[in-house]
């Protein structure tokens, strides 16, 4: 709860900002952090099966990214700008529903199936496959950046 909580509101507070203008940073760079943000959670649950203390604060930075992402992309699609509030309020509200809809999915279905002995072995294979899809991804951003 903790690390969603912090996730949404570093979000909403990039995406608001975002979108109005005061502050910004080209896709070019936050694609490729938000996928390392991505890859830098896999490798912290290789490296560690408990949750560390500064995890939320990791969690709220990434958050922050994420949300730049999402108004660079609010922009590109384009809010009435008349409107422009209650647009962004129903955005994220949308998303943050979204979000809680597939925690819950994944904490119910981890859940049930922790009590099948097999599973505990997916958890390393996963997180590898999570790791390497992110890293090759903000690879071939960083690759398009340079191209």
């Amino acid at each position: 709860l903790g690390q969603v909580s912090a996730f949404t509101i570093a979000h909403s507070i990039t995406l608001g900002l975002g979108m109005y203008g005061v502050i910004g940073a080209p896709p070019t760079i936050i694609e490729p952090l938000i996928a390392l943000s991505i890859a830098y959670v896999a490798v912290e649950n290789l490296v560690w099966s408990e949750l560390k203390p500064w995890r939320v604060a990791v969690v709220f930075a990434f958050g922050l990214l994420h949300g730049m992402g999402f108004a660079g992309a609010l922009k590109d699609i384009g809010l009435p700008q008349d409107n422009l509030v209650p647009a962004l309020l129903t955005f994220n509200l949308g998303v943050e529903i979204g979000q809680l809809l597939v925690v819950g999915l994944v904490w119910g279905l981890t859940r049930f199936l922790s009590r099948f002995r097999w599973v505990g072995m997916l958890r390393t294979p996963l997180l590898y496959g999570l790791g390497a899809m992110a890293g090759f991804w903000s690879l071939q951003r960083l690759v398009a950046i340079a191209g």
